[in-house]
């Protein structure tokens, strides 16, 4: 099975928040983003590994990849991830691994000491394989994880206040209410009344807002859409930061639980990277426990 090799962070692999997604009243050009986070000057000592110094400048490059809530505790892990990378790179090295004995399944050549990294780990961790029994395990267990989402085909029209006061919302209001009536259930003049009135940029869909998963759209606007029928609109707007919106549910299809052969790999290769990811830990805190760090403690050793 084919494993990524993440040799900075070593153990259980976090798994980042999906991107969330959103319809498109709530994208915008408003642009710009985060300011990046420059760290500190460091509050602990020099860091070195059997006596090699891993620079304050290494350690300035490598804190963008790693998020933090502040930048003091980016800058620990990104010493901490810079130091078991010295760490493996001296064992591999002391050990005699070779590059050749590293590269992946598709023949790119690795950076050397990638490769160093690499083939010390694919020697010296080996996963364990998991047995059909344990994925069974997993699977009953889990099975709100094999559960395919159930999606909604949905159209909105959106129509916006004039104002920021009540009386600008309750013109909109009324105007929302008149436009639910002029096109009851009827699904092309819904796509008419998006093009004419909708103030997203839906409206040049025809308001689609494709397929919607649970949690994609604010939840006063799925609750609604959930509570329609198949092919209906809704008989009153409904109201968000945005607007008053006037829904419709072309068609929802409900979410299935895959069955246990269908899953049945998936689950195998989740089990044994899992494994090699704990053997992986518990090598390199095994190993930083024979070696001599400074300036930073590696998780598994006093």
């Amino acid at each position: 099975m084919s494993r990524r090799l993440d040799v900075i962070n070593l153990g259980d692999p976090a798994q980042r928040p999906a991107p969330k997604m959103m319809s498109s009243c709530e994208t915008g050009g408003c642009g710009g983003g985060p300011e990046p986070l420059i760290p500190p000057p460091p509050t602990f000592g020099e860091v070195r590994v059997n006596g090699v110094e891993i620079t304050p400048e290494a350690i300035a490059q490598e804190i963008q990849h790693h998020p933090a809530p502040d930048a003091e505790t980016a800058w620990v892990e990104a010493a901490r991830a810079l130091a078991v990378r010295e760490l493996l790179l001296q064992e591999a090295r002391r050990a005699g691994i070779s590059v050749s004995q590293a590269g992946d399944e598709a023949g790119r050549t690795e950076v050397e000491e990638d490769a160093l990294i690499h083939g010390l780990l694919e020697e010296q961790v080996l996963p364990v394989e998991p047995g059909e029994s344990e994925c069974r395990r997993y699977y009953d267990a889990n099975l709100d994880r094999f559960r395919t989402p159930t999606l909604f085909e949905a159209a909105h029209i959106l129509i916006e206040p004039d104002g920021v006061d009540e009386d600008a919302w309750t013109l909109a209001f009324e105007r929302a209410r008149k436009i639910i009536g002029e096109i009851g259930d009827d699904a092309s003049k819904f796509a008419a009344a998006a093009r004419a009135h909708s103030g997203c940029a839906s409206a040049q869909q025809d308001g689609s807002l494709g397929q919607i998963r649970r949690g994609e759209l604010v939840p006063e606007i799925h609750s609604a859409l959930e509570a329609l029928p198949d092919c209906g609109t809704s008989r009153e707007p409904v109201r968000s930061r945005f607007g008053w919106h006037i829904l419709r549910l072309h068609r929802r299809n409900e979410g299935r639980t895959m069955t246990f052969d269908m899953v049945r790999e998936r689950i195998a290769d989740m089990l044994e990277a899992r494994s090699w990811s704990i053997g992986a830990a518990r090598y390199v805190a095994d190993l930083a426990a024979r070696n001599h760090i400074e300036g930073i403690r590696i998780e598994g050793t006093s």
